[in-house]
């Protein structure tokens, strides 16, 4: 018994360790043991609270695969997909997908966060909500009035995550092609162009732009309206949702 407590003991501390694949290892560990050590949820839980931030996503990422997590622990992973490791971003955006997949209160915490987050909590916020596989109105709407976001990189999860949208309308339409001619950074029309090329856009002003854009002078602009083009040559128009 005693030499089980030393054993969780070390796995708890790795967590902290600054080598993420020590903290991976520990993680798994501390996974795979929980059901046999029914008073580690507790344990991490008081962890949770006491921990420095910079430690507090590992134990929430532990936290959310051994029990039902708190509010305390979604938040945690929330605050998590602003971290300025982007692997450990990635690891929270996959954890809260996964569970956002039979949750519904994590899309609601993820759509707060598109209002309250920082550029890089929006961004990921937007790339979960893309990957949970949403079909509703309130999320496309979400990334409708991410389109308008003031930092371009939220913009560009925004424009990509229309791609899988079966639900697409004609007001997400005129956006993207709005950003397509307009928008202030190169990457946000290029993708725009991209997109619209793979929602397989119908109307006439989207095909003219695509191929004025195909003979700009600004390279990656035209690389993306040919590319645009020749996908567009590949799918038939699409009806928009009403």
């Amino acid at each position: 018994m005693e030499e089980e407590a030393e054993k969780i003991t070390f796995l708890i501390q790795s967590l902290n360790h600054p080598n993420k694949k020590v903290i991976r290892q520990a993680a798994d560990a501390l996974i795979s043991l929980a059901p046999e050590v029914p008073q580690l949820t507790q344990q991490l839980n008081r962890l949770l609270s006491d921990a420095p931030d910079e430690n507090r996503w590992s134990i929430a990422y532990v936290l959310a695969h051994i029990a039902p997590p708190s509010s305390s622990c979604l938040n945690v992973l929330n605050e998590t997909l602003g971290n300025t490791d982007p692997d450990i971003r990635w690891v929270a955006a996959l954890l809260l997908v996964r569970l956002g997949k039979s949750d519904r209160s994590i899309v609601t915490l993820l759509l707060d966060l598109l209002k309250s987050g920082t550029p890089t909590q929006r961004r990921m916020a937007l790339y979960c909500l893309r990957d949970i596989d949403l079909k509703d109105s309130v999320s496309l709407q979400a990334f409708l009035e991410s389109l308008r976001d003031s930092d371009a990189l939220v913009r560009v999860a925004a424009v990509t995550s229309l791609k899988s949208r079966s639900d697409i309308n004609k007001e997400a339409s005129d956006l993207l092609l709005h950003l397509f001619l307009a928008d202030p950074d190169s990457r946000v029309r290029y993708n725009a162009a991209l997109t619209l090329a793979q929602l397989g856009a119908p109307t006439e002003e989207i095909r003219m732009a695509l191929k004025n854009a195909s003979r700009s002078e600004d390279p990656q602009l035209k690389k993306a309206a040919n590319a645009a083009l020749d996908l567009l040559q590949k799918k038939g128009p699409t009806q928009y949702a009403k």
